[in-house]
């Protein structure tokens, strides 16, 4: 059994945060959790309802409100910050970018003085960790055949999102350096998998074509993503807590490179394989066009060599294992769907950014 720690996860009712959760439970059990979480319009404590409560408590609150993290630090001993809490959908940061500088930039900060001031008053920083969890997009955007994003690419970020998250990939870095806090980062590429929020692309198509409403494809569908299954994401977020080095950044991607028009046709298929009397089969025939987002990149790739020369890990899933995966776990969690979508805001916001492309 590994080294007890105690855990502080911010933004854990989300997608990637709750997938974390269910991760460090099933492979970490002496782990102690602490879920800290806005329950934004994305978090859903729907999530998490069958994680045992003997090693877990969720907190609602802002990642802002400073007395609070402190309060949390101090109550339970916390040695371990996993920051997930983002605000992430690139659409929205077109909308309003407010609400990503203060909840990507001054909620990162916050964390990070926090922490820094806590545990240097508390033992030091031996045995502390503070874990940043970015994004491929920091790095801008890739040509069709540009060399995948290493490390030490320089940053360039094309949408106010992106731009957030590079602004607090540097503080943790700076905090690093300046103060000597324990700190990593990783930047992962496209996540997907159960309990995704159906504003992305997967889960949307999913839920649309079941239903047999039109499956927005943006432009021309041509831009090209790396797809990382969420389990292997948290895998590789546990393995470098364990043995990554302070100070460094990995990066983490599925090694799946595919347009997303063919992602939307791969998932069509997977649904007439799963739903073969439906009355939309095929269901590739719901592919419906809309208009491009502003300043939409082409294409994100990630080269993994450093995470997997240096601390041996590697995604275990095939985009055909975990999409076939996924299909069939929105298929059966059809109440999830329901508690989620169920808003008049969520429909609002579909109607709103894939209107369809007129001809």
């Amino acid at each position: 059994m590994s080294e007890t720690k105690n855990l502080l996860v911010t933004g854990g009712t989300g997608f990637i945060g709750s997938n974390f959760i269910h991760y460090v439970t099933a492979h970490e059990p002496s782990w102690n959790i602490v879920n800290l979480d806005l329950l934004t319009y994305a978090g859903h404590l729907e999530n998490l309802s069958d994680i045992p409560n003997d090693k877990y408590s969720f907190i609602k609150g802002d990642i802002c409100d400073k007395e609070l993290v402190e309060k949390i630090l101090s109550d339970y001993q916390i040695d371990t910050i996993v920051h997930f809490a983002a605000e992430s959908h690139v659409d929205r940061s077109i909308e309003g970018p407010g609400a990503f500088v203060q909840t990507n930039i001054v909620g990162t900060y916050n964390l990070l003085e926090v922490a820094r001031q806590y545990w240097k008053n508390n033992g030091g920083y031996d045995g502390k960790r503070f874990h940043h969890v970015s994004t491929d997009e920091v790095f801008g955007m890739l040509k069709k055949d540009d060399p995948a994003f290493t490390e030490e690419n320089p940053y360039s970020p094309n949408s106010p999102y992106a731009a957030s998250k590079a602004s607090s990939d540097h503080l943790v870095r700076s905090y690093q350096h300046t103060f000597g806090l324990p700190t990593t980062i990783t930047n992962c590429s496209n996540n997907y998998g159960p309990y995704q929020f159906p504003e992305k692309l997967i889960p949307l198509i999913i839920l649309n074509a079941v239903n047999g409403k039109p499956l927005p494809i943006y432009g021309d569908g041509l831009q090209i993503r790396d797809w990382l299954f969420v389990e292997d994401h948290c895998e590789a977020i546990v393995t470098v807590l364990k043995n990554g080095v302070v100070g460094e950044t990995y990066n983490i991607g599925g090694e799946n490179q595919f347009p997303n028009l063919e992602i939307v046709k791969k998932i069509c298929h997977l649904i007439d394989e799963y739903l073969p009397e439906s009355p939309h089969y095929p269901h590739e025939k719901l592919i419906t066009y809309v208009k491009d987002r502003p300043g939409h990149d082409f294409r994100y790739d990630m080269n993994i060599t450093k995470i997997r020369r240096e601390l041996g890990w590697s995604p275990k899933f095939s985009l055909e294992k975990g999409l076939a995966f996924t299909v069939n776990w929105y298929l059966n969690h059809q109440d999830w769907i329901e508690n989620v979508t169920g808003s008049k805001a969520f429909s609002d916001w579909i109607i709103k950014n894939y209107q369809k492309r007129e001809k």
